[in-house]
């Protein structure tokens, strides 16, 4: 098994958000700025490799029917451990990710990737994969959150010292981006896009 297409396939092949569906719960809600959407792509890396280890390393001695309620706890652990450190050092982010962060823990991409790689794999092709799965999720929210923060607020890095303006107060702006509704516009956007080069570079 080659740890470069584990990785390239969880980024682009079977990209949790544009490809598969899943997870989309947070996505469509904290994608409203770059800075959210950055946040919550770096937990979900983190909760994703780490949680895929984990599983992976027990595999063995895991009861089969009791494997889904052992996923969920490692996952709520490294789960935690990100709240915690978010709570502690950038409690901003924190309050702005909200109940999504710790709903991470049931998260289908999360407890897909434990299920369908990790509990089936070794260690390191696992923990690629997770790496691999939350880089796709992560791309996936930062452009959505870069599309909604620049044609909705015209701003970006809003609500860092590093914001900047970037559409000029006479450009009218597109507030329904910002909006629930703008999130499944911004989705189903992305997602035929990413479709057309996908078909057009398998034809």
């Amino acid at each position: 098994m080659k740890l470069s297409k584990v990785l390239i396939d969880g980024i682009f092949k079977n990209n949790p958000i544009l490809i598969q569906l899943i997870g989309l719960c947070s996505v469509l809600a904290v994608t409203t700025t770059v800075v959210n959407s950055f946040s919550m792509g770096m937990a979900v890396i983190f909760v994703a490799a780490m949680s895929n280890t984990v599983v992976s390393a027990i595999r063995k001695i895991t009861p089969d029917k009791i494997r889904i309620p052992i996923f969920i706890v490692v996952i709520a652990t490294f789960v935690t451990i990100v709240q915690m450190v978010l709570n502690a050092y950038a409690l901003s982010i924190y309050n702005a990710l909200g109940i999504f962060l710790p709903l991470i823990v049931v998260n289908c991409l999360i407890l897909g990737r434990a299920e369908g790689f990790a509990y089936k794999n070794k260690v390191l092709p696992s923990l690629v994969d997770g790496i691999g799965a939350g880089i796709g999720y992560t791309l996936s929210v930062l452009l959505m959150g870069l599309i909604r923060e620049i044609f909705g607020s015209g701003t970006l890095l809003a609500g860092t010292a590093m914001e900047i303006q970037v559409l000029p107060d006479f450009i009218p702006k597109i507030g329904v981006l910002v909006a629930p509704t703008g999130a499944f516009i911004t989705l189903g956007f992305l997602i035929a896009v990413f479709k057309y080069f996908v078909n057009k570079k398998m034809a």
